[in-house]
């Protein structure tokens, strides 16, 4: 029965990764204006279009439904190709794969970059997502997979997280902000780690005071939500950083904003 359940599997993945016909973006960021701006180890927020993107945003409530990571010109580019694939990702249909920025022109989309983290340490994370390429998720898990044939299932709020959960937390399946949670926990950088606060006694006031330890969380439960809630990571807006002048718009009443 292996062959048969791996064929529903893949028909079950070709369905849910098929655009939704009524997705409508509201602010693009030009590519080429985000490849000015990103640098190695952002990762990059994406509105996806997806059946299954449509079901993430509900239970994330949440405008991203996927994310990826961009790693500069560290990938060779190929001679059939017609540019560089800066973004590793992992995409249901086809495991962890390299993408050119291209590929999100028409999608609204966010920078988050992890604040503090070093060269040698973004170096890490990039590494981490090069040699993930090739893995892939295992289509013969359908149950993951049934989940999302409703957009919006009936699912208890407390519960909706680990519903996220696909691949029941096997690092050999890899799904988007999953593997990225894994990069960053290689070099323990935190996205939303559990806080513990804990009474510490001090000898010298001869007082207890609050100490707070951090606990990392399963990578299995991160969503694409996370790194934009995150207070690790700054959220980079192309728009502003090469300056913004709002007086300088041209609106379509013909009066200028001054």
């Amino acid at each position: 029965m292996g062959w048969a359940t791996e064929k529903i599997g893949r028909s079950l993945a070709r369905y849910l990764s098929r655009p939704n016909r009524h997705y409508e973006p509201f602010s693009i960021t030009d590519h080429w204006d985000l490849l000015e701006h990103l640098e190695p180890g952002d990762v990059l927020l994406v509105e996806g279009n997806q059946r299954i993107s449509t079901a993430i945003k509900y239970l994330t409530q949440s405008t991203w439904s996927h994310s990826a990571i961009f790693v500069g010109d560290i990938l060779p580019v190929a001679a059939e190709e017609d540019e560089p694939k800066p973004l590793i990702e992992a995409l249901l249909r086809d495991g962890v794969v390299a993408s050119p920025l291209s590929k999100y022109a028409h999608f609204n989309t966010r920078i988050c970059r992890p604040v503090g983290l070093g060269q040698a340490e973004r170096a890490e994370v990039v590494a981490f997502m090069v040699a993930s390429l090739g893995m892939t998720y295992d289509v013969k898990n359908i149950v993951d997979l049934m989940r999302y044939l409703l957009p919006t299932p009936p699912v208890p709020t407390q519960l909706r997280r680990r519903m996220l959960a696909l691949g029941s937390g096997d690092p050999t399946r890899a799904i988007c902000s999953s593997l990225i949670a894994r990069a960053f926990q290689s070099v323990r950088y935190p996205i939303l780690p559990h806080v513990e606060s804990q009474p510490v006694f001090d000898p010298v006031t001869s007082a207890y005071t609050v100490q707070e330890i951090h606990h990392i969380r399963h990578h299995s439960l991160f969503t694409p939500r996370d790194f934009d809630l995150s207070p690790y990571f700054e959220v980079v807006k192309p728009t502003l950083q090469r300056g913004f002048d709002h007086r300088a718009m041209l609106w379509g009443d013909g009066r200028d904003a001054a």
